[in-house]
């Protein structure tokens, strides 16, 4: 007894430290092991963690005094660092972040108030606020990857499996812990409608990661051609250690030329989708104005993307982007780059797509 109040005693200590090392290790773990968002290892591994969050917050509300549990809410804790952590990686892989900066920040932020809120884990509101946000942002990309199909109904599906998830959940809590259950009952159901909608919100105003479609490649060149092997072959500037360091690589391009948008998106299994590139330019307020759309279709089950391109003529000098895009309009990636009138050729080099 004396040993185990000495390392109660340690706990309480170096509670914050712990609690921190829990987090993180979640995240860690997930950054150095998840693969491919269609992965069955990385989806079990996932949804095991759920399971264990879930069993971690009985045992935390099965009496109210918790003797027996001070390590668990760190269990807790390093099962949702590696939920929250895994889906900021998935999420961040399948978009650009000046597209869809809200979720991302929303996942961010969970995944640190769960640090800081270590000291209220015994409010059951806020551990199954946590926990319905899990599940939701799991079942957002678990149930297209399942039925290899994306849209508006497709989510729909995913956010209603989540709300019967934590139905079944919160009737089985309901058995052993009545007592929490009922006190907490009110504000545990209006905690999860504010999830459900907000985040139902997020993704109808397209700001919500396109998931599971990620984009591996993508540029803006002055030829694209396939070869005899299959292989992508494409022509623009040879471009050296600059090109980390600004936000729009010039083009040189001469009147009547064409230039080409290539990019490679990855999809799950057989799922089949419409993209498009919209070609932008800044006109002189500033502001983001579409030139071109250009319809294309993807097909899934390649590990290095599925590719295309896209082809455009008349251009005027100054800055571009090309926003690679679900049908809906969700942005999947975004190439910038910036066109420099050029009165002759210019040196090219020519990369090869596997």
């Amino acid at each position: 007894m004396k040993k185990l109040n000495q390392l109660k005693h340690w706990y309480e200590y170096n509670e914050r430290k712990i609690s921190v090392i829990s987090l993180a290790g979640g995240f860690v773990v997930d950054s150095f092991t998840i693969k491919t968002i269609d992965n069955v290892w990385d989806n079990l591994w996932l949804a095991a963690h759920l399971l264990l969050s879930a069993l971690y917050i009985v045992l935390l509300n099965r009496k109210k005094d918790a003797e027996h549990g001070f390590w668990i809410p760190n269990l807790l804790q390093f099962s949702f660092g590696a939920l929250f952590g895994a889906n900021f990686i998935y999420y961040m892989r399948s978009t650009t972040l000046s597209a869809t900066w809200p979720f991302l920040a929303l996942l961010l932020f969970a995944m640190l108030t769960n640090e800081f809120f270590q000291k209220r884990w015994e409010r059951l509101a806020l551990q199954l606020s946590f926990f319905y946000f899990a599940l939701f942002s799991f079942s957002i990309f678990v149930i297209p990857t399942f039925v290899q199909r994306i849209g508006p109904w497709i989510f729909i599906l995913s956010g209603l499996a989540s709300l019967l998830g934590v139905w079944l959940f919160l009737r089985l809590l309901s058995r052993f812990a009545r007592e929490r259950f009922l006190e907490s009952k009110t504000h545990i159901w209006a905690l999860v409608a504010a999830i459900f909608l907000g985040v139902n919100a997020l993704y109808f105003t397209n700001l919500i990661p396109p998931i599971p479609l990620s984009l591996k490649d993508a540029g803006v060149y002055h030829a694209v051609e396939i070869d005899s092997r299959g292989r992508y072959l494409a022509t623009g500037e040879k471009r050296g250690p600059e090109k980390y360091f600004t936000l729009f690589p010039e083009v040189y391009w001469q009147p009547g030329e064409p230039l080409y948008a290539y990019s490679a998106i990855f999809a799950p299994g057989e799922l089949e989708t419409d993209i498009v590139h919209d070609w932008q330019y800044q006109n002189a307020e500033g502001k983001w104005v579409s030139a071109t759309r250009i319809p294309l279709h993807l097909a899934g089950g390649r590990t290095s993307g599925f590719r295309t391109f896209s082809t455009k003529y008349n251009f005027t000098p100054g800055e571009w982007r090309v926003d690679i895009e679900t049908a809906r309009g969700q942005v999947i990636g975004r190439v910038n780059f910036k066109i420099i009138s050029a009165s002759g050729p210019h040196p090219l080099v020519t990369e090869v797509k596997e």
